[in-house]
């Protein structure tokens, strides 16, 4: 038994944390985390960051079925920068919250607004000389990010005080 305890050592019952991720690099997150504010501004704003950087290095200025001009990738950039200063300078979570819900209702107007011009209009080629909304993919990207970001700004709101609380 002693040998037995030598050659395999006892397991700590403390939890530690893994620097590296046990799944080959696919870093895994609980849905609560991913529906935090706070995650959608700092996951959001090193995408938007890394787009933008990419958009306006020449590489390409179509990143597979999205159409991406000098605009959009100013305005990624500085997204991206602002999330990630939000994100991981303040950890005011109302803040966070304002902010994540403000992304909502941008990423659904510029979803929905991009759905409703018709096809070959000027506005879709120069959506406020920010972003051309001519391709439906870009349409959809930018739904699934104001409903990303509304469930997150919704779901972490703070709770209602009861009227017991209140007396």
């Amino acid at each position: 038994m002693a040998m037995l305890a030598l050659i395999r050592p006892r397991r700590s019952r403390r939890i530690s944390r893994r620097t590296s991720s046990p799944t080959g690099g696919i870093v895994r997150m609980s849905m609560s985390t991913l529906l935090s504010p706070t995650t959608v501004l700092r996951l959001g704003g090193a995408v938007l960051l890394l787009l933008g950087l990419i958009g306006l290095s020449g590489v390409t200025n179509n990143i597979a079925a999205f159409n991406l001009d000098s605009g959009e990738n100013i305005a990624h950039v500085a997204l991206g920068i602002v999330g990630l200063a939000a994100g991981f300078g303040t950890r005011n979570a109302e803040l966070h919250r304002w902010l994540v819900a403000f992304i909502a209702l941008s990423g659904l107007f510029t979803g929905i607004y991009g759905f409703t011009l018709a096809a070959g209009d000027e506005m879709h080629r120069n959506f406020f000389g920010l972003a051309n909304l001519e391709n439906p993919a870009d349409n959809v990207l930018h739904l699934v990010v104001g409903i990303w970001a509304a469930a997150a700004a919704y779901l972490n709101r703070p709770a209602m005080a009861t009227s017991e609380a209140r007396t």
